[in-house]
């Protein structure tokens, strides 16, 4: 098991908010080109609903994970897009591998979480 963590989610802005929500949340993507263990850190907005914003992050590890959270700079913009936020839906990942995966496509066998 490769100890990799990700997270995916949907953030619900207040109507007619997706935009700035997701120019705060694309700021965090450029914060986290610095961050320890960070791989991927993507923002989109569905296409069906402009105010619901997706965030994919994949770590090296969970531990990366929090880290990133109790930065200062990260502090900063979650406090900035609290107001925005109409609601959150986060889901914890266990990836298995795919394109992009450590650089190769690589896969590991599912197991339970």
């Amino acid at each position: 098991m490769s100890g990799k963590f990700a997270m995916c989610g949907k953030i619900q802005a207040q109507p007619g908010q997706g935009g700035a929500l997701a120019s705060i949340l694309l700021e965090a993507a450029e914060a986290c080109k610095s961050a320890p263990g960070c791989e991927l850190y993507l923002v989109n907005v569905a296409a069906e609903d402009p105010d619901a914003v997706w965030v994919m992050e994949l770590w090296a590890d969970e531990a990366s994970h929090a880290a990133s959270l109790r930065n200062e700079k990260t502090l900063g913009l979650i406090s900035k897009a609290r107001p925005l936020i109409a609601g959150i839906e986060p889901h914890r990942l266990r990836p298995l591998g795919g394109l992009g995966y450590g650089g190769e496509a690589t896969k590991e066998e599912p197991q339970e979480l």
